[in-house]
């Protein structure tokens, strides 16, 4: 399932469980734990409170995935520079990025009732492992050395590690990972902001952001 799939679902939920709690206990005192910034709307407060238990279930949720390739080379040689061998590789990989959304409380939730914006502080974005495809990877072997085996593998896994390295330190670049932390943003701001129209309140703003600092 797509990412923004996964959103729009889990927003849908919450919505639908908000609407029922109303449906069932119209009478009950509503949760205010929200922090808040001015006069405070209760009706917003428990939608905020029901989106954040539901992101909560969510756990560790993929909210990017970067696809793209690692370029490496390696030479080698022999009994005084006798023997050569060289080895050039292309191997597309993939990285996800993840936010735990376990570790979101309500105390990282402010809503400003003045200006309806509600403010979002997310938990750390965190980078899974490296997933190559060797199926199509492209190896170019080259030199006396590589008519050995036992060389080409050699030279074939340190290659892998160097393609890791370069491809987590590709991962790693600002500007992908500004691109996860948008997408990361996008994603639960989705989250808020469907439940909060099906209540009734579509002038109320959503902002997420990592560290106090908006995407």
């Amino acid at each position: 399932m797509k990412t923004k799939d996964i959103a729009i679902g889990a927003a849908a939920v919450a919505a639908a469980s908000f609407t029922a709690g109303l449906v069932v206990a119209p009478e009950r005192d509503m949760d205010a734990a929200v922090k808040q910034d001015g006069a405070f709307s209760v009706d917003v407060s428990q939608v905020i409170s029901t989106t954040v238990t539901s992101l909560k279930a969510q756990n560790k949720l993929q909210v990017y995935q970067f696809t793209g390739e690692s370029r490496v080379s390696l030479r080698r040689s022999r009994l005084a520079g006798l023997l050569k061998g060289s080895q050039e590789m292309i191997v597309p990989a993939s990285v996800a990025y993840y936010v735990d959304l376990a570790k979101l409380g309500i105390e990282d939730v402010i809503y400003n009732a003045e200006a309806k914006v509600v403010f979002v502080d997310l938990p750390p974005l965190t980078m899974g492992d490296v997933a190559f495809a060797p199926e199509k990877a492209r190896t170019t072997n080259g030199g006396l050395l590589t008519f050995d085996e036992d060389q080409v593998e050699e030279m074939r896994k340190l290659n892998y590690a160097a393609a890791r390295k370069a491809f987590v330190r590709l991962a790693q670049s600002p500007s992908i990972v500004g691109v996860a932390k948008a997408q990361s943003a996008k994603n639960v701001k989705d989250y808020f902001e469907i439940p909060l129209r099906i209540v009734g309140h579509p002038d109320v703003k959503v902002v997420a952001r990592f560290g106090k600092q908006s995407i």
